[in-house]
């Protein structure tokens, strides 16, 4: 297996490099010109919402599957105050989909409409995507071809394997991104690692020095990536550990709120606001965030936040019933968050997260001189909390740099002006190829070809391996008989460090070539 350096700017004529930070709960770009690269312009303009860095990633349909919103108009509206609100069923919003890119149990990726595919709704996504930064590039600089001038550098989570990014590409090209399957226009970043090169300015800030590690956790809405860097000469980075990522972002507090609230009303007015009313739902959620979760910082001074369901979800009330009706009378409609109410909510989430940097800290045998919180998640005040907590007297620098939930964004356009900037990467799974030799006695009867031949998987290189990222592997094999002109190779890998044959559990074709005499 090879890896090749990637031509520079100069050579594919770019000009402009566009980072993508299509999320699982917000998605957003920023851009940059290679005639001043120190500038880079984070999007804040969306529809119907101005002055945020991301957009919601959701999406609405009409019967025949066209879009008719996207962002944050298809996902929360402010309820209106109409007796009759209850009768205006809405449509239910699409989104969470990019969950089905990942290597997640089937049971905890999102249902999605009947009729429509996962792969549809990306695309769908990254076609409005793709048109307003067309449209943005226009206004910044008339004249530019977006094919031939613009770089596109798409963040991916540190979990995603080369299936997830064969299909993010292959939406993309269907999107409208690239003009081409193969373009070279078109790249991918893990998300840690953008992160990790958009916090390269913050290191002088705290005094780091070459060859001082340092670990990004990047808290996003669905995900949290971590992964472990060195600074070496020329602000250049290697990485220290394999990058690790789990889904415990902070739209699983949100969930637990849900789930809190679903027993406060009970399952079946629950399921009615998820069917017939989304919009007032996800407004509900939108409430949560501001009044509780974004204040939360574990103190018992929190005191008690209410929610007036009248006010913020006044559909609700034609739905509960029963005991749980009068309940909610009694209350007046409030929901009444106390400090252990709301701690209860963050806690699971949280616990995965301090696990994951319990790994990393102990993959990197503690040597860590520094850890930066970003995305959106990383502002959580309790989160940062916790972490500094359990950390302090192991980390002598935990800080969230300015404008965390842009870091990811920013460092792709960063990544895109000079990806030499990596030096080195930590393979996260083993390659090899599939070859073949005489069957002999011991080996399985049932893997015995007609020409009395086995095939295996022979190893080439270990997961675990830091790799330069031009890099090179060889194998040295030879053809089966004489006369042999062309031989096929089947690239394979595994999460092991080894494998035995193609077939075993987890092993994953890569891709084939065909080598001719």
């Amino acid at each position: 297996m090879s890896t090749f350096t990637t031509p520079n700017l100069a050579e594919k004529d770019i000009r402009v490099v566009v980072g993508i930070d299509f999320g699982t709960t917000f998605s957003g770009f920023a851009l940059a010109n290679k005639a001043n690269p120190g500038i880079i312009e984070t999007h804040e303009t969306w529809p119907d919402r101005k002055g945020h860095l991301k957009t919601n990633t959701a999406l609405q349909y009409d019967e025949k599957w066209n879009v008719t919103k996207w962002g944050a108009p298809a996902l929360a509206s402010r309820p209106k105050r109409k007796k009759n609100s209850a009768a205006a069923v809405e449509t239910k919003p699409v989104e969470l989909f990019k969950l089905h890119l990942g290597e997640i149990e089937h049971s905890k990726k999102p249902p999605l409409p009947i009729g429509l595919d996962f792969r549809k709704a990306i695309t769908d996504y990254l076609r409005q995507l793709s048109k307003l930064i067309k449209d943005t590039l226009k206004t910044r600089w008339p004249g530019l071809e977006f094919d031939r001038h613009v770089l596109k550098v798409m963040t991916v989570p540190a979990e995603y394997n080369e299936k997830a990014r064969y299909t993010l590409r292959t939406c993309a090209y269907e999107a409208g991104l690239i003009d081409t399957m193969n373009s070279e226009h078109l790249e991918f970043t893990p998300e840690p690692e953008a992160a990790a090169i958009y916090c390269i300015k913050v290191l002088k800030e705290h005094s780091l020095q070459k060859e001082n590690s340092f670990l990004i956790v990047d808290c996003g809405g669905g995900t949290v990536d971590l992964t472990v860097r060195i600074l070496k000469e020329n602000n250049k980075l290697t990485e220290l550990t394999e990058r690790t990522g789990d889904f415990c972002g902070g739209s699983y507090v949100d969930k637990e709120f849900l789930k809190y609230l679903e027993k406060q009303i009970g399952s079946a007015a629950m399921r009615m606001l998820e069917e017939k009313h989304y919009a007032q739902l996800q407004y509900l959620v939108q409430e949560f965030c501001a009044i509780v979760k974004l204040e939360f910082d574990g103190n018992n001074g929190f005191g008690t936040k209410e929610i007036d369901l009248e006010e913020v979800c006044p559909v609700l009330k034609q739905y509960v019933t029963g005991d749980m009706r009068d309940s909610m009378e009694e209350q007046e409609w409030m929901i009444q968050l106390d400090h252990n109410t709301v701690k209860g909510f963050f806690d699971p989430v949280v616990e995965k997260i301090i696990t994951l940097i319990e790994n990393q800290l102990s993959a990197a045998k503690n040597n860590i001189s520094a850890m930066f919180m970003v995305g959106g998640f990383s502002e959580s005040k309790y989160l940062f909390k916790r972490v500094k907590q359990k950390f302090d007297a192991r980390v002598p620098i935990i800080a969230i740099p300015s404008d965390p939930i842009a870091a990811v964004v920013r460092g792709a356009v960063l990544y895109g002006m000079n990806m030499a900037t990596i030096e080195t990467r930590v393979l996260k799974r083993t390659y090899g190829l599939r070859l073949a030799t005489r069957w002999k006695k011991g080996d399985p009867i049932e893997r015995k070809t007609e020409t009395g031949r086995i095939k295996y998987f022979k190893r080439i290189v270990k997961r675990g391996t830091e790799v330069p990222v031009d890099a090179s592997f060889f194998q040295g094999v030879h053809p089966s008989y004489p006369e042999q002109t062309e031989m096929d190779f089947h690239i394979y890998t595994t999460p092991n460090e080894d494998g035995k044959y193609c077939d075993d559990d987890e092993m994953e074709h890569f891709g084939s070539m065909t080598i001719v005499s």
